[in-house]
C-alpha cells in the first residue's frame, strides 16, 4: 500500500472508531439504569405479627385471574426502582402500590408495567410490595392497616434518596390500583399522622405525597356487611381529608363489578367540599383491573389524562437544577 494511501486509510479508520466511541457516549447518556431493589425497613417490619408462610407466586389455579402475576405471602415489604433515560428524566418520582385486595399483589399488571408507562414519560417508577395477606383477625371489609405504615416509610425512603437519585424531593408522589389505590389515597391523606414509631434519620422525612393517583380504588365508601344495610353515597368513617391533602386523581369505570365507581365519585365530591385540587375520569366501560394495557376501550387512555394532569400540576417539566 502506498505511504499516502496507508495514511488515509489510517484517518478512516479513526474517524470510525471515533464515530463508534461517539455512539456508545449518546447511548450510554441516554441508557436507563437497570431496575434495583432496596428492602423498606432495615430490620424487623413494624406492627407485623403473624404465620403466613414463605413468599411466593400463586399458582394460575389459584391466581384471582389469569392476567397477572399474583404475589403474596410478603412479610419484607420492598422498592424495585425503575429509572427512566436520563435524556427523559424529569426528576419525579411516583410510589407504586399494585392492588389485590390486600390479600395479593399483582405485580405486572399494576407494578412493572406501571413503572415502564412511568418511565416514558420521564418519571420514576417506584414499585412497593407492601405486606399481604391480611394478617389474622383483620376483617375483609375493611383496609389492612400495615400497608400504610409501609407506604409512609416508602415515601419518606425515596424523599431521603432524592439527591442520590438525581429526584426533586417536591415532585414525589404516589400512584394506586385497586386496593393499591385506597393505599395511595391514605398516605395522601395520612400524612399527619405517623403510623409506626421512627426508626432512623430517613424517618425525619415527610411521608407526605405531592400529589396521588388513584385507579379504581376500593375501600372509599363503607364496604357491604351482612344483614346491615349501607349508603353507597358516602365515605367510609375511616376517610378523613385534613388541611394540605395534595392533589388527587382518581380514575375509574361505570361497569367496575368489584370495587364500584361510587368509590372514586364520592372521594371527589369530599376533595371538592374540602378545597382539594382534583380530577375524576370516570369511563363507561372497562370493567376492573384495566392497569395500562391498551384495549379498544377509551379507559385505555387514562395514562394519557394523567400525563396531561402531572403536566398542569407542574410535576413533568424541564428538571429542575441541582442547587
Amino acid at each position: 500500500m502506498k505511504p499516502a494511501t496507508r495514511f488515509l486509510a489510517q484517518i478512516w479508520s479513526a474517524c470510525r472508531f471515533c464515530g463508534f466511541a461517539g455512539l456508545l457516549l449518546v447511548c450510554q447518556a441516554n441508557r436507563a439504569d437497570e431496575p434495583f431493589v432496596l428492602e423498606v425497613w432495615p430490620g424487623a417490619v413494624p406492627e407485623d405479627y403473624g404465620t403466613i408462610g414463605p413468599e411466593r407466586i400463586r399458582a394460575s389455579s389459584e391466581a384471582p385471574t389469569k392476567d397477572a402475576k399474583w404475589i403474596t405471602n410478603v412479610s419484607k415489604p420492598t422498592l424495585t426502582i425503575y429509572r427512566p433515560a436520563r435524556d427523559k428524566d424529569t426528576g419525579t418520582a411516583i410510589v407504586i402500590c399494585p392492588g389485590g385486595g390486600y390479600w395479593n399483589l399483582a405485580w405486572d399488571l399494576e407494578g412493572d408495567e406501571v413503572a415502564a408507562w412511568l418511565n416514558t414519560a420521564g418519571v420514576t417508577g417506584v414499585v412497593l410490595k407492601y405486606r399481604v395477606p391480611r394478617r389474622p383477625g383483620q376483617p375483609e371489609r375493611l383496609p389492612a392497616p400495615g400497608p400504610l405504615l409501609d407506604a409512609q416509610r416508602a415515601i419518606r425512603l425515596v424523599r431521603s434518596r432524592a439527591v442520590e437519585w438525581g429526584i426533586d424531593p417536591k415532585r414525589i408522589g404516589i400512584a394506586g390500583f385497586s386496593a393499591g389505590g385506597h393505599l395511595a389515597v391514605s398516605a395522601a391523606t395520612h400524612f399527619d399522622q405517623r403510623a409506626y414509631e421512627p426508626i432512623d434519620e430517613i424517618d425525619q422525612a415527610s411521608c407526605r405525597p405531592d400529589f396521588a393517583v388513584a385507579i379504581y380504588p376500593g375501600y372509599l365508601i363503607e364496604q357491604e356487611r351482612a344483614g346491615v344495610e349501607i349508603r353507597r353515597d358516602v365515605l367510609a368513617p375511616y376517610i378523613r381529608i385534613p388541611k394540605d391533602t395534595p392533589p388527587i386523581l382518581l380514575v375509574h369505570a361505570t361497569d367496575d363489578p368489584v370495587a364500584g365507581a361510587e368509590n372514586s365519585v364520592v372521594m371527589y365530591l369530599a376533595l371538592k367540599r374540602a378545597n382539594v385540587a382534583t380530577e375524576l375520569h370516570v369511563y363507561a366501560q372497562g370493567g376492573h383491573g384495566f392497569g395500562v394495557r391498551k384495549s379498544s376501550l377509551p379507559c385505555s387512555t387514562w395514562p394519557d389524562r394523567c400525563v396531561a394532569w402531572l403536566q398542569n400540576q407542574g410535576m413533568l417539566g424541564a428538571k429542575p437544577e441541582a442547587k
